[in-house]
């Protein structure tokens, strides 16, 4: 049995070797892709084969980049068969499973494992993937808790294997160039950043409904749940509960939807999910941390409407605190949700802000997205060159790091600070108090009860 083990393990690696010496061959004879196998698309027999653990609703269209990007979908993994069902229609070939363990058990060819689940199964199905050797990809946020995410990105590099999260791009155009004028000084030295998001667009700020309901006979509840802790299946708001209120002000402005827990409103519940800093920060946050080259915050404060003990606010700021790094001076960060929007500095000259976005204040000016304020300032540095590379984008990027390529620009390291900040946010909203972080302790200074927040103990049978 240990023999056979060995030779699988050396046949998976033999066929990663392939893929990058493949690609490196491409590149190096500049024969172009179409010609070796149709128009965008590498050889069949070249393609990385890839499965998904998670492939109902975003999971679904994400899948879809994937396949567009030149993976070749073999595997489809979801607890919940209905939900999934536009992914098994669409790949009718895939093999289909419900539990991710199973499938990694019987799919000893794959190469690469998607991840599309609630946030609070991401690290067990991650670390799974990357034990048996799997170049991963993985929704935002990466993990739920802090002890989490150190623990991915350690079998991460242990493993050597190509990672990506799906948080919008730090190579994109827009992202590029509001690097290029932030380093070029075009609103001088900055010293603050506001970041604001439009979510929630699910129920949160409220208590959990008593009662269960049905589980149906097409969902796993048990293997949803995974390593949280058990409670009773849910699928009908009570007749005048507070969530019924917020789905019905909201429709037409998101999904609207009315479940519980399953699909997609898991995000409200700490249980689950990581409210709306831990849906979108990481979205937001990807290009500033670029730009400012940002490390570790010291001080984390928020203010916050009622914090229920299950479920995340209806709107909250958080503010954090950098210290001066490699020539950068102290910088602070503040991030508004819930429909809060930051102050508006003089210098946008009449712009308003839209429901979300990302503002940079520096000493001569301001910026919106890659947008310079004042007109003046805007003017003076439209011609700011070019200096940063533009890539394809997150499936793009993965794709040619699986084939061997350049490092995706959200793999694990660098999407572990992105992790770190919406974790550390919410560990501040649900203690109320004003934390001081010692990133080189990893841990909060004299705080137990923020520290005992940085993880969740597994319910039996599951470890990190």
């Amino acid at each position: 049995m240990q023999n056979r083990g060995n030779r699988q393990r050396r046949a998976a690696v033999t066929r990663r070797e392939m893929l990058a010496g493949t690609a490196a061959v491409a590149a190096a004879t500049i024969v172009p892709r179409h010609v070796l196998g149709g128009a965008g698309q590498t050889p069949p027999s070249e393609k990385p084969t890839l499965a998904g653990v998670g492939v109902g609703g975003v999971g679904f269209g994400q899948m879809k980049a994937c396949d567009a990007a030149g993976f070749q979908v073999a595997a489809l993994c979801d607890v919940d068969q209905v939900y999934a069902k536009k992914a098994f229609d669409n790949w009718p070939a895939a093999r289909r499973y419900r539990d991710y363990r199973e499938m990694l058990e019987a799919e000893k060819d794959l190469d690469a494992v998607y991840v599309a689940t609630p946030d609070h199964s991401h690290a067990v199905i991650v670390l799974a993937a990357l034990a048996k050797g799997k170049h991963v990809c993985c929704v935002k946020p990466l993990t739920r808790t802090i002890k989490e995410v150190r623990a991915v990105v350690a079998k991460a590099r242990e493993k050597n294997v190509a990672t990506q999260v799906t948080a919008s791009p730090n190579t994109s155009e827009q992202a590029c160039r509001t690097c290029e004028r932030i380093a070029a000084g075009a609103i001088g030295e900055v010293r603050e950043v506001h970041i604001w998001s439009n979510r929630p667009l699910w129920p949160q700020g409220m208590q959990r409904p008593e009662g269960a309901d049905e589980i149906p006979a097409t969902l796993d509840w048990d293997l949803w749940l995974g390593p949280a802790r058990h409670r009773p299946f849910k699928n009908k708001w009570p007749e005048g509960h507070y969530a019924l209120e917020q789905i019905k002000a909201r429709q037409g402005k998101g999904r609207g939807l009315a479940a519980v827990y399953h699909p997609w409103n898991f995000r409200g519940w700490w249980d689950f999910g990581t409210g709306a800093l831990g849906d979108m920060g990481c979205h937001h946050l990807n290009t500033p941390y670029r730009a400012l080259n940002l490390t570790h915050p010291t001080a984390i404060q928020a203010s916050a409407t009622i914090v229920f003990p299950e479920t995340a606010p209806l709107a909250a700021i958080v503010t954090y605190d950098y210290p001066e790094h490699e020539g950068r001076p102290p910088l602070r960060v503040v991030w508004y949700d819930g429909g809060l929007k930051p102050p508006r500095p003089r210098q946008l000259e009449g712009a308003g802000l839209a429901d979300s976005g990302e503002m940079y204040v520096g000493r001569e000016g301001v910026m919106i997205g890659s947008k310079v304020y004042p007109e003046s300032r805007a003017k003076k540095f439209a011609g700011v060159p070019k200096t940063l590379p533009r890539r394809s984008g997150t499936w793009g990027e993965w794709y040619e790091a699986v084939r061997g390529g350049e490092p995706a620009g959200c793999r694990f390291e660098w999407a572990e600070r992105l992790t770190e900040f919406v974790l550390l946010g919410n560990i501040a909203i649900r203690t109320g108090q004003a934390l001081e972080w010692d990133a080189r302790k990893d841990r909060f200074s004299a705080n137990a009860s923020a520290d005992a927040l940085l993880h969740d103990p597994y319910r039996e049978g599951w470890t990190l």
